[in-house]
């Protein structure tokens, strides 16, 4: 430990010495004097030092190295703060920027992990100071900080709910509105070179590295994050601000969304580009965060078809924060497309494929119940859009890719409401040569003549085509009828339906004669089927209510080692899983289901041939 004399022997030497003569055992011994003073709780002497006149040399030389150990004592919130900052402050305004730019990136570099937020809030205003002072380069170095600041942000977890925002326990909401101040001056330099003959390479550099600071914004944390425009959260704030930002430096959203192949080499690798860009898209469609910068020339229908592999994209993650927007995303860019307007070459797309097949997976597999919903809800605005022959395509697709009863049934559903719809247009037409009709009925008519050739797809010779797929049972006799009840009862019910209303159809005679084979084979085959699965079930019934009245399980298992029930799967849970009781429940209820479609076979059968008798 040095005395009072030895330091300032030192002080002096360093005084007398000039900066090329300064060797490295200097450097370390300042800093050794600086760390000395500051874990002594010196920080008046030590800010005295800095700023004296005499000192100015040795502070611009070597006052780098105490930069780190000064921002630890603000980060602590240690005993003279103001003194640690007036100390920072001269220090940023002294010396060489270039190297107190190292030196911040060192920091930032080996930021401890427990006080990442602490550190960034004390280092950006003396970071913006010192990058301000830049003369050369500055555009490089102000892309170098924000990436290795957002680096450092992107190990902070983002905060969802409502509650976890307004607590910021990690302090990365702070940090992004902290972010956004940063920034600005750097934005107005690009927004007033813009346009300017004077321009130079280094301005537009600088425009290009605030364009990656915002995409890489808006893929973290903003596409992690909840934004509700309805709650103006501080990263809802920040990602109005990174919009803004986005027109302040005149980059064009439509090059960035529907163009993007001139930026994506410099931006960010594809995957991570397609994902800021999806953000972009939900902000901009969904939120309408600056909407009125875009322009207007574009179609609803181009922008469904350049947003689809955004929507694609997003749902097929597992995380809800991405699926949300998904589908808020393909709900927008639906809304303002007309119904039975969307052409069957669409569907012909990969993203348009991929969409869909994401959008099944979400409505099967995943385990929140809001997503599921509005899943369907989305599904079937998706269907209102496609025209008929579109419809037709989809449904076929969607009966052979699905292997879900519920979504098939929910397929079958629809074509039910499209026959109906299109045995409704070909009698408007029929009935438009009467002139009171016409006019009681003329904006019907008129969205009914959107159809186009309707009939043809759910009335005439490709309606068997459908019916084929519904009236089907790919395992035959060994269909599991319990896990396809939904697909099965939908099919009689939509078959007891075409049969009732059988005018329209009975004029093509080619097309009732396929109609009546594949219904015959259809309830052959159902019938066999039901009377396999109500003998199974029943006779599990029936040794479950012995196994109840043993109540020894040692006892079950030796008696029926191969118990049938143990193979029997509802809602993709084991029966044999499930409590005595509700397994009894879930067989009797499935005894109770093949009585129903017993009783719906026999109705198509009396209305079959009552329609016999009544053409004889």
């Amino acid at each position: 430990m040095m005395n009072e004399d030895q330091v300032k022997e030192i002080i002096q030497r360093w005084r007398n010495t000039q900066e090329d003569d300064l060797k490295p055992e200097d450097y370390q011994q300042f800093k050794t004097l600086g760390c000395a003073s500051l874990s002594e709780g010196e920080s008046q002497q030590l800010l005295k030092f800095i700023q004296d006149e005499k000192n100015q040399v040795i502070v611009k030389s070597m006052g780098c190295v105490i930069l780190a150990p000064l921002l630890n004592e603000v980060v602590k919130k240690a005993k003279g703060l103001d003194q640690y900052q007036a100390a920072i402050t001269h220090l940023t305004r002294t010396c060489r920027p270039n190297e107190l730019l190292d030196c911040m990136l060192e920091i930032i570099e080996g930021i401890d992990p427990g006080a990442i937020s602490e550190t960034i809030l004390a280092l950006l205003p003396h970071l913006q100071s010192v990058l301000l002072r830049l003369d050369e380069g500055k555009a490089a170095c102000v892309g170098s900080t924000l990436s290795a600041l957002q680096k450092q942000l992107s190990r902070l977890p983002v905060p969802y709910t409502e509650q976890q925002e307004e607590a910021d326990e990690y302090g990365l909401c702070r940090c992004s509105a902290a972010l956004t101040v940063f920034t600005e001056p750097f934005v107005e330099e690009v927004k007033r070179t813009d346009g300017n003959c004077a321009a130079t390479a280094e301005d537009e550099e600088l425009k290009i590295e605030l364009l990656k600071f915002c995409m890489r914004s808006l893929r973290e944390p903003l596409l992690e994050a909840e934004l509700k425009h309805d709650r103006r959260s501080p990263l809802w704030l920040f990602a109005v601000e990174i919009m803004v930002t986005l027109s302040a430096i005149k980059e064009p959203l439509p090059e960035l969304l529907f163009f993007s192949s001139l930026r994506e080499n410099i931006l960010m690798d594809n995957n991570q580009f397609k994902e800021a860009r999806a953000c972009l898209a939900y902000l901009l469609f969904v939120q309408l965060i600056t909407i009125d910068n875009f322009p207007a020339v574009f179609s609803h229908v181009f922008i469904l078809q350049c947003n689809m592999e955004y929507i694609s994209h997003l749902l097929s993650s597992k995380k809800e924060s991405h699926l949300l927007k998904g589908l808020a995303l393909f709900t927008k860019s639906l809304e303002r497309v007309q119904d039975n307007s969307l052409p069957v070459s669409l569907l012909d797309l990969k993203s348009f494929y991929s969409v869909t097949q994401n959008l099944r997976r979400v409505l099967t597999d995943c385990p929140i119940q809001h997503l599921r919903e509005s899943g369907l809800q989305v599904f079937q605005v998706f269907i209102n859009k496609l025209d008929a022959e579109a419809k037709h395509k989809f449904f076929r697709c969607m009966l052979k890719t699905s292997n879900h009863a519920g979504i098939e049934s929910y397929i079958i559903k629809n074509i039910r409401n499209q026959f109906e719809l299109s045995m409704k247009v070909r009698k408007t037409r029929e009935s438009r040569h009467s002139l009171h009709f016409f006019s009681l009925h003329v904006k019907c008519t008129t969205t009914l003549l959107q159809w186009g050739n309707a009939n043809e797809w759910f009335l005439g010779t490709e309606f068997i085509s459908l019916m084929t797929l519904v009236l089907c049972l790919p395992q035959g006799a060994q269909t599991d009828l319990l896990s396809s009840m939904d697909k099965v009862m939908e099919s009689l019910n939509l078959l007891r339906y075409v049969l009732i209303r059988d005018e329209e159809l009975r004029t093509n005679e080619d097309v009732w004669e396929e109609l009546c084979r594949i219904k015959e084979e259809y309830l052959k085959m159902l019938r066999v089927c039901i009377s396999i699965s109500r003998a199974y079930y029943s006779s599990e019934l029936k040794a479950l209510r012995e196994d109840q009245k043993l109540k020894a399980k040692e006892a079950r298992d030796a008696a029926r080692p191969t118990k049938l029930v143990k193979s029997i799967t509802v809602r993709k849970e084991k029966v044999s899983n499930m409590s005595p009781e509700v397994q009894h429940q879930v067989l009797q209820s499935a005894l109770v289901t093949f009585d129903l479609m017993e009783s719906l076979i026999v109705r198509i059968e009396e209305i079959t041939e009552e329609k016999q008798n009544k053409l004889n």
